[in-house]
């Protein structure tokens, strides 16, 4: 495993799923090899992951002896956004249960997912009537939470984020630029980063071949990788976390070893690859 670990004047993370085990021990096999740990939290009826607070004090002393910071995602099985004020409340005191249990660590970003199923057919009445929702929901959770609003980062995913966008921008939030999710979808890369890179605090990355997404890194082309993380660090002024977003030691041990090909000047983005 090729540690990264300060290796670009950004961040460079993953994901807490990389060995199967529990967060806490993928931490400490993590520690030495990348800046930042994504926190994937779960909470069913079934199972959970929710570290206990002795795990949330040993989590934060990794932190501090290892200069280690964690993205937390917030639950996947929410919509913020919803129709239903029932399922927007239920969502929002998912996610606060979550803040509250995590503060501790000083989360770099709370990454925030604003689901909008059906948004290429939206009317205009539905895209105001979406981002209202929207709004009231991260309003609460600002408000409810005290988590600066800059550090919720909402991701990009499978519709056009100039829905979200206005939602970004009245509550001053950050974005998560998912780049894989915008390779799978047939977004153009290089427009995101041109348009969204000054809001982005955290970039998700991960490979995209033949429709399936959250592959290891050796699967894209490496001009288009060079090109997205030369953007990334010609942006320096604000930190950021570049997140590796697979879940598995052989998907991490060769996206490792091709952002290292980067960061070595083995490759050269050329203009125009990124997408």
């Amino acid at each position: 495993m090729i540690p990264l670990k300060g290796a670009f004047p950004f961040r460079v993370g993953t994901t807490s799923y990389i060995r199967p085990a529990d967060i806490l021990e993928n931490a400490e096999f993590l520690k030495d090899t990348v800046d930042d740990i994504e926190l994937v939290l779960f909470e069913s009826d079934e199972i959970s992951n929710l570290p206990d607070a002795d795990t949330v004090r040993r989590l934060a002393a990794i932190a501090r002896e290892q200069a280690l910071t964690y993205t937390v995602h917030l639950p996947l099985d929410i919509d913020p956004a919803s129709q239903d004020p029932g399922i927007r409340s239920q969502s929002i005191a998912k996610c606060l249960r979550i803040i509250e249990l995590v503060l501790p660590l000083n989360p770099f970003a709370y990454i925030l997912h604003l689901y909008a199923p059906g948004a290429s057919l939206f009317s205009e009445s539905d895209r105001r009537s979406w981002r209202a929702h929207a709004g009231d929901s991260v309003s609460a959770l600002v408000r409810e939470s005290a988590v600066s609003p800059h550090l919720f980062a909402v991701e990009t995913l499978d519709f056009e984020f100039t829905l979200a966008e206005p939602v970004v921008n009245d509550h001053g939030l950050s974005i998560c630029l998912d780049v894989g999710h915008l390779w799978r979808c047939g977004f153009p890369v290089d427009d995101h980063l041109q348009r969204y890179l000054g809001r982005t605090r955290v970039m998700h990355l991960h490979g995209v071949r033949d429709g399936k997404d959250h592959l290891d890194l050796s699967v894209l082309d490496p001009t288009a990788l060079a090109a997205v993380t030369t953007a990334l660090a010609a942006d320096c002024t604000t930190p950021r976390v570049l997140t590796i977003e697979v879940f598995s030691e052989p998907d991490l041990d060769l996206s490792l070893r091709a952002l290292a090909a980067v960061r070595d000047g083995a490759l050269a983005a050329r203009p125009g690859e990124a997408s």
